[in-house]
């Protein structure tokens, strides 16, 4: 009765913690992707004033004018160049399935960097797609030799997701510079998921979409704004995969989120520095209280630590262990072929990170 495509699809490891979340009175919870922060003030206000005013109808497919024009602008603005189109979807999950509807048919296959966003294989897998992936472990960096070793005759597009969910590693210059090469080489579309490049730390995140044409940007405001409810993203790139997006997207989500793409108008009003210095401050904390017994990489961007599994320890354990107290984690096995890392989320209250930090030095000692 049901598909086969629906029975190949297993629950993820992630949201398996809000089931835990809901059966504990006062969880460490450094399992949930999602600002701490609630929606600023201005945005709120102007949600609102939208409902109000009877902004709840369908908009077009493509999104309110007002909202693509300053995507587009503050694209520009950052990659010193401008982009052919943009498109409001659903959230970046929206414009994952959209670019991959429109680029991937059945049997063709698509790179994945290995750690990775579970969602980038499962939608693989939806449309028919076979997900390859190349290797960026120890250190989380790119390299020709990495790329060179996944690519196959079959191979259609090249995902890069910078900063990385789980990893926060940020690509450099030069690395997005090979990838853009690599994609040219061998005639290769680039889908960049840049969802979380608000939250950097160290420096700015460049884009590959400095150096390559062939590049479908994809970006949203979830996590920038605290909004992960309220499913808006964008699209960004040439006019000739926006234009069957955007098709699909009028035979599939219809349009985005009404009231929320006039509330988005605010966005310029909005300071963000005050969230980007505390989750500095946070990443700091965590990364230097972990250096002894974990050793993690100082990640350059996003809201997560990606540290190596304690020794003698396989992830579901770890994971179980760190249940026992109260603390929620999620295993590295979530989002690789791998069982050698974890992942934590430092968005959230500083009292809550502070608990988390005692509950992961006591692990190590145990």
């Amino acid at each position: 009765m049901v598909s086969q495509r629906a029975q190949a699809i297993q629950p993820s490891g992630i949201r398996k913690m809000f089931e835990r979340v809901a059966s504990m009175k006062d969880p460490i919870d450094f399992s949930i992707g999602q600002p701490h922060f609630e929606v600023p003030a201005a945005i709120q206000e102007a949600a609102i004033e939208a409902i109000r005013s009877g902004k709840n109808r369908y908009t077009v497919t493509q999104g309110i004018p007002e909202l693509n024009e300053l995507v587009a602008g503050s694209l520009e603005t950052r990659l010193g160049k401008k982009l052919d189109r943009t498109l409001i979807t659903s959230g970046v999950s929206g414009g994952l399935l959209l670019s991959y509807l429109s680029l991937l048919d059945p049997g063709d296959q698509i790179l994945l960097p290995d750690p990775h966003f579970v969602l980038y294989r499962v939608v693989a897998e939806i449309v028919g797609a076979e997900p390859v992936y190349y290797d960026l472990y120890p250190d989380f960096r790119l390299t020709r030799e990495c790329l060179e070793a996944a690519v196959t005759e079959k191979t259609k597009v090249l995902l890069l997701n910078s900063p990385s969910n789980p990893t926060g590693a940020i690509h450099s210059v030069e690395e997005l510079q090979i990838a853009a090469g690599f994609a040219r080489d061998h005639d290769l579309t680039i889908i960049s998921d840049e969802i979380y490049e608000a939250f950097c730390y160290d420096a700015p995140a460049p884009s590959v979409a400095e150096y390559s044409d062939s590049v479908l940007v994809l970006g949203g405001f979830s996590k920038t704004y605290a909004m992960p409810g309220w499913r808006l993203g964008y699209a960004a790139g040439p006019d000739e995969l926006l234009e069957p997006m955007t098709l699909l997207q009028q035979f599939t989500f219809v349009c985005p989120n009404t009231p929320g793409q006039y509330a988005l108008l605010q966005m310029p009003e909005v300071d963000l520095k005050p969230y980007v210095e505390d989750y500095r401050h946070k990443r700091d904390r965590l990364c230097d209280a972990l250096a002894n017994g974990y050793g993690p990489i100082r990640p350059g961007g996003s809201f997560y630590v990606f540290p190596p599994l304690p020794a003698g320890f396989t992830g579901e354990q770890f994971v179980e262990k760190a249940f026992e107290r109260e603390l929620l984690v999620v295993p590295g096995k979530a989002f690789s072929r791998r069982d050698t890392h974890f992942r934590l989320s430092f968005a959230v209250p500083d009292e809550t990170l502070e608990r988390g930090i005692e509950v992961l030095q006591s692990l190590t000692v145990d």
